[in-house]
């Protein structure tokens, strides 16, 4: 059995997998649109199209993946070993997770939105883990 502080290390990849399927999404649905421009989107889109969802969601992932790659990298370079920062890298995997299939399958303009919500629990899990590094840091 892999042990869980261990594991924080297969949730950050899958992290990265899961960025990388986004891209893919994102750019073979708009590759396929008549007239497609590469590095543009019709501006006149929203929710009720497919294109648009695939290129927020991935858009969205990038937009906050800085604080939370930059908090894990940090932990890893630290060398924290704490089950508790390893459940919120997966907690905080599993909330984007979430998050990027309500995005595609859920067309609303409607705010706060069911993603909303696990945006909020990846962000608590995110906020959990900088709190353990300052923490550690004193």
């Amino acid at each position: 059995m892999i042990d869980l502080t261990y594991s924080a290390y297969t949730a950050f990849y899958l992290y990265l997998v899961m960025l990388l399927v986004q891209w893919a999404v994102a750019t073979f649905s708009k590759a396929k649109q008549p007239n497609a421009i590469p590095g543009k989107i019709d501006e006149n889109l929203s929710h009720d199209s497919f294109m648009f969802r695939a290129h927020r969601t991935f858009q969205n992932t990038l937009e906050n993946s800085a604080l939370f790659v930059g908090t894990v990298l940090f932990a890893f370079l630290l060398n924290v070993q704490s089950p508790v920062f390893a459940i919120c890298v997966w907690v905080y995997l599993a909330a984007r997770v979430v998050h990027m299939v309500l995005y595609y399958i859920i067309s609303t303009e409607k705010n706060p939105s069911p993603r909303t919500y696990f945006f909020l629990i990846g962000l608590l899990a995110n906020v959990v883990m900088l709190v353990m590094l300052g923490l550690r840091l004193i």
